[in-house]
């Protein structure tokens, strides 16, 4: 081997032991703090990691802190660990900004996240919209969904960026939120014409705002339109329209619509929207619905509320409909999920 080749092999031996050595103390670190339960020593730890620069490129470990501290309501440790960020040379980087805001944003924090957004023309950082939309994104995690417009029609044009499909989505989310479902019509339209398809994200987001909101037919005109642009309905489609129809006690269409959902591999209804259908089942009368939608509970090993379920045993039971009663009854005790009784 001639000395440069062993030169070079030392090199490189060196650089991934220095390399390995890094990435097991960025996991130690983050380990370290996962763990942690006491929030003053987490900030301390955090703090401490955050020296290391392969640590700094463990999003789920920022996202786990800033969770735990904004459910706390210590919004100040929040705001000092994001800070503390600032000394280090990725603040020049784009993208780590972006994620800064987007953790701001996450805390309900957007003063802080506009704080950081803005600052970056102090420090030459490029804003393109990359930082635009963790902006926005910020903007409605906050719930300042009023502002949303203001940031995408007057900032956009201010810093000559052109929203992509990400910003249109994050905007008609704040209008959706805010029940303002005519100017999100009118905005999927603006973007339509400016060249942007419509994703499964622009149809979920309008499908949740107007089902939610009892415009079921405006609900549906949507969806037809998802199914021009051959757009497929997922879990989040099919639960939003579930909703629709529990809201307008539409039951036997709801039964047509789990159906659908079983055919397509990888529908299953979730918790919220089952905790929904459930008691308006029983309302409208229709207890063989109920039994179905508790059966799909039990056999999914769904989180569903016990007290609902029961509910339902009970309405069987009292209908004379023991038979099926006492299939959930077994069902639960067999999956060791649900505590059932027939009274």
């Amino acid at each position: 081997m001639s000395s440069l080749c062993r030169h070079l092999h030392r090199t490189l031996s060196t650089t991934t032991s220095a390399t390995a050595i890094d990435s097991t103390k960025a996991k130690s670190f983050c380990k370290e703090i996962f763990k942690e339960r006491n929030l003053e020593q987490l900030v301390e730890k955090f703090k401490i990691a955050s020296v290391d620069e392969d640590f700094r490129t463990k999003p789920s470990v920022y996202k786990e802190a800033v969770r735990r501290l904004a459910a706390a309501r210590k919004l100040n440790y929040v705001e000092e660990i994001l800070e503390d960020q600032k000394q280090y040379k990725d603040i020049s980087k784009e993208g780590f900004n972006a994620h800064l805001i987007s953790l701001y944003g996450s805390a309900g924090m957007f003063d802080n996240a506009r704080k950081v957004f803005d600052e970056m023309l102090e420090r030459d950082c490029a804003r393109t919209v990359l930082s635009f939309n963790a902006l926005l994104g910020a903007c409605v995690k906050s719930k300042k969904f009023d502002e949303a417009e203001g940031l995408f029609k007057v900032l956009s044009k201010e810093l000559e960026i052109e929203p992509d499909l990400v910003s249109y989505n994050t905007v008609l989310k704040a209008f959706c939120e805010m029940g303002s479902l005519d100017s999100a019509v009118t905005l999927l339209d603006e973007m339509e014409k400016k060249g942007l398809e419509p994703d499964l994200i622009t149809f979920n987001t309008l499908l949740n705002g107007f089902y939610a909101k009892g415009r079921f037919v405006d609900g549906e005109r949507i969806w037809e339109q998802m199914k021009e642009k051959n757009v497929e309905p997922d879990v989040r489609s099919y639960n939003a329209k579930l909703l629709g129809l529990a809201l307008e006690r539409r039951m036997e269409d709801a039964v047509k619509a789990v159906e659908e959902m079983k055919r397509r591999s990888g529908c299953k209804l979730d918790r919220l929207t089952l905790e929904c259908l459930i008691p308006f089942a029983l309302q409208k009368g229709d207890f063989m619905f109920a039994y179905g939608i508790c059966k799909c509970v039990l056999c999914s090993k769904l989180p569903v509320q016990n007290v609902l379920i029961q509910s339902v045993v009970d309405a069987l039971a009292e209908k004379s409909k023991i038979e099926a009663a006492t299939e959930l009854v077994k069902l639960g005790d067999a999956h060791h999920a649900y505590s059932l009784e027939i009274k």
